[in-house]
């Protein structure tokens, strides 16, 4: 991915305070990194372990730093910075810029902005910002749901019954979040955050009906704007599972933009409340979530019992009175 320096002036020129200082030198330039860093010791000639491609910021100690210097050698220093193919340069806390600066950028195609934000408030709104703007997305055909403060993502044949399971479920409290379509995005290392689709967000296809506007139905509770993925929810038809797990012991997994995710399959045949299983799911992920694993600790009383009828057993074979 990539973003240009007028995207990100033009989306967060206000809650950044940004004034552009070098007219539109360099707007164009793309941003391709979602890092952003000070210069640190580039400025006095040491360029080992510089990384030129990211945004970098000037801050009080780097400006005083360049004022500091002599005429030839603050354009000796700057000429250092600006040959390497930065996309742009911020200067918080309001500070005046160097002439220097503003001609040796200008001279190298690099847009200079200037923020009244205090070096570290800079950082801290930045950051999240440009972690969203490169983070790995993916668009999944499902249905996402928060059920007990769990998001279920359904997935399964189109025509299965992933929009009909999700409307029953708003119908009984919980909430949509997406339908049909899911846009996934990944935060951090382990983190998927699910959203709608910007022009069907918060509608629903039933078929037979037609489309339905969930909010207006059932009100600005039955719907938000997002939320986090936890369990796939499969939905199959009977007939597609050879061999089903009866204890939940074996928990399967699925990955979505390299996060791996339990798993829940659920096998589809007349009759059956895929409500209620749905409920169940997100209940025992909150359970297990909370230390409790109830096949597990099925599975450990079971254990114990045959241990101790062994044991017995073989009481009652050795006593010969």
């Amino acid at each position: 991915m990539a973003l240009t320096v007028r995207e990100l002036v033009t989306q967060k020129a206000q809650s950044l305070q940004l004034e552009v200082l070098t007219g539109e030198v360099g707007l164009d330039r793309e941003i391709t990194e979602a890092e952003i860093s000070s210069p640190g010791l580039v400025l006095a000639g040491f360029t080992d372990r510089f990384v030129g491609r990211r945004l970098h910021v000037l801050g009080e100690t780097e400006v005083a730093y360049l004022n500091s210097l002599a005429d030839a050698d603050r354009r000796t220093s700057l000429e250092t910075l600006f040959g390497y193919p930065l996309p742009c340069v911020f200067v918080t806390k309001g500070q005046a810029v160097p002439p220097a600066l503003l001609e040796v950028a200008a001279a190298h195609g690099v847009a200079v902005v200037r923020t009244g934000l205090k070096t570290a408030e800079f950082y801290g709104r930045i950051t999240p910002f440009l972690g969203e703007s490169f983070a790995p997305t993916s668009t999944v055909h499902a249905s996402l749901a928060d059920v007990y403060g769990v998001g279920l993502l359904f997935v399964g044949r189109s025509g299965i019954g992933k929009s009909e399971c999700v409307l029953d479920l708003v119908e009984r409290g919980h909430r949509l979040v997406a339908d049909d379509v899911v846009r996934v995005v990944r935060r951090g290392a382990d983190v998927l955050i699910g959203t709608g689709h910007e022009i069907t967000h918060h509608y629903m296809e039933i078929r037979g009906i037609g489309l339905v506007d969930i909010s207006a139905l059932f009100g600005v509770r039955a719907v938000r704007q997002q939320k986090r993925i936890e369990v796939v929810v499969e939905l199959r038809d009977w007939g597609d599972a050879a061999d089903v797990d009866r204890t939940g012991l074996d928990m399967e997994t699925t990955s979505i933009l390299d996060v791996e995710l339990p798993k829940a399959v659920v096998l589809l045949n007349p009759g059956k409340n895929i409500t209620v299983i749905s409920e169940v799911v997100a209940m025992r992920h909150l359970l297990r979530y909370s230390g409790v694993d109830s096949a597990q600790a099925f599975n450990d009383r079971l254990v114990q019992h045959l241990v101790e009828k062994r044991e017995l057993r073989e009481y009652l074979t050795e006593d010969y009175e």
